[in-house]
């Protein structure tokens, strides 16, 4: 049966190319057909493409689903550089000082920056985790095509958090629910905008509570940092008696619309109450691993939790998902793999897992995105594998895991949209982006006393 009938045409075929089957098997020879966003067909290749088709050719490269990074800061783009080798509390120190000088078009040059950077390492959707002037990074965003979930950064207490960044929990559930009405589900779809809680240690009881019957009667999804160190843990059981999860629990947060990032000081038990109320952990490895130390990863994917990895933005490092897979896989290695002889502790497959459906299960678009299926959302990457540090290969999922970059992916698809053709951004002006945030990063310095 020929794929074609009258008056029907695709918006896009990838050409002869391989890709990635979910079960992470590689299919070669394959034309991915993309129509009104979706993947329409995979075939092989052979039958003839009507003209006015986009074509990608996909000869040497390998489409994977787009990465997603479930867990960044788009507004700290002009941090890079600034909090390697410094010692505690960073926070408090650098990021706070940092936010508390942001302009509205700051953020929004951030944003670009950020999203300029994600498509060129092959990631078409993250987790925004909320800053400020949230309403002009969701306008870079849309620009950009990238899929996001946006969340404001709500705080209401916190010594060191200055009067600037705090409101009342009145003002922080209004200023994200006038947030949502106004931006959630722009883009055709791509924007969906969350409650965001920035910590334990700056959000209050009240805060945490309400934000948890907010978000379920939008029926939307909370975004917080979570036991990314041990002052959490010390303050809930000084203060609470509790554990951070049980805390949460207390309060009625924990649920399936969770996100939770970091998760690196648990117990056993915290475990366990994720596992029930079906919460998404989020790592950010090199965040992680420079700062507090080693997850419980291993156990959380054999206890069937739902795993995503996440950038924790630039300002210690870069966007590229590919450095937080190589890095995360070399550290799981050593910290759970060696001492118990178990070479197998962090498959490449898993890790792969992770950046993708992990990501996509974290941002609740499992359904729609993380995996490249008929039907589902055409949010792809393409990486040029005919390279010598890729080839030739008696695994090219290991070599990919150990030895992509940024640099390999050629081509990008979000939302059936080719938004980056053989390294070319098409939605964004590279040389501006570039130009405005040089100009803004130094003047930024100067106002925050960040020099």
């Amino acid at each position: 049966m020929a794929l074609y009938h009258k008056d029907d045409k695709d918006d896009v075929v990838i050409k002869n190319c391989s890709y990635l089957k979910p079960d992470f098997a590689i299919a070669k020879g394959k034309n991915i057909h993309i129509k009104n966003g979706r993947i329409r067909a995979i075939v092989d290749t052979g039958e003839d493409i009507p003209p006015g088709v986009e074509i990608i050719h996909g000869d040497g490269k390998l489409v994977i689903p787009g990465l997603i990074d479930a867990h960044t800061h788009v507004a700290q783009q002009f941090l890079k550089g600034r909090i390697l080798d410094e010692f505690p509390m960073v926070w408090a120190r650098i990021l706070v000082p940092y936010e508390s000088h942001l302009t509205a078009e700051d953020v929004y040059w951030s944003t670009k920056l950020a999203c300029l950077e994600m498509i060129k390492s092959g990631t078409t959707a993250f987790a925004e985790s909320g800053g400020p002037f949230m309403e002009r990074a969701v306008m870079a965003i849309l620009e950009s095509g990238l899929r996001a979930v946006v969340t404001r950064s709500t705080m209401d207490m916190g010594a060191f958090v200055p009067e600037n960044m705090r409101q009342s929990v009145e003002d922080n559930l209004k200023l994200t629910e006038s947030l949502y009405r106004q931006y959630n589900n722009l883009g055709e779809g791509r924007i969906k905008i969350w409650f965001g809680l920035r910590s334990l240690l700056t959000c209050s009881r009240e805060l945490i509570k309400e934000t948890a019957v907010a978000a379920r009667s939008l029926a939307t999804g909370v975004h917080m940092h979570f036991t990314e160190h041990r002052d959490e843990v010390s303050y809930c059981l000084e203060n609470y008696k509790k554990r951070p999860t049980e805390y949460l629990q207390s309060l009625g947060l924990l649920g399936p619309n969770l996100l939770t990032a970091h998760n690196v000081v648990l117990a056993e038990n915290e475990l366990e109450l994720l596992k029930e109320y079906e919460v998404k952990v989020v790592h950010c490895p090199r965040s992680n691993l420079g700062n507090h130390g080693f997850p419980k990863t291993p156990r959380m994917l054999q206890m069937g939790i739902s795993v995503g990895l996440g950038s924790d933005g630039a300002a210690a490092s870069s966007l590229c998902l590919f450095d937080e897979i190589r890095v995360f896989r070399s550290a799981m290695h050593a910290f759970w793999g060696l001492p118990y002889f178990d070479p197998v502790v962090m498959p490449a497959k898993v890790l792969l897992k992770m950046a993708t459906a992990g990501g996509a299960n974290a941002l609740l678009i499992g359904e729609e995105t993380g995996s490249i299926e008929v039907g589902k959302k055409a949010d792809l990457a393409l990486v040029d594998i005919d390279q010598p540090h890729l080839q030739p290969t008696y695994n090219l999922i290991n070599t990919i895991v150990e030895a992509a970059t940024s640099k390999d992916i050629s081509d990008v698809i979000i939302d059936g949209k080719v938004v980056m053709k053989e390294r070319q951004v098409l939605t964004m002006d590279e040389e501006a982006i570039m130009f405005e945030s040089k100009k803004r990063f130094g003047e930024l310095a100067k106002r925050a006393g960040l020099q």
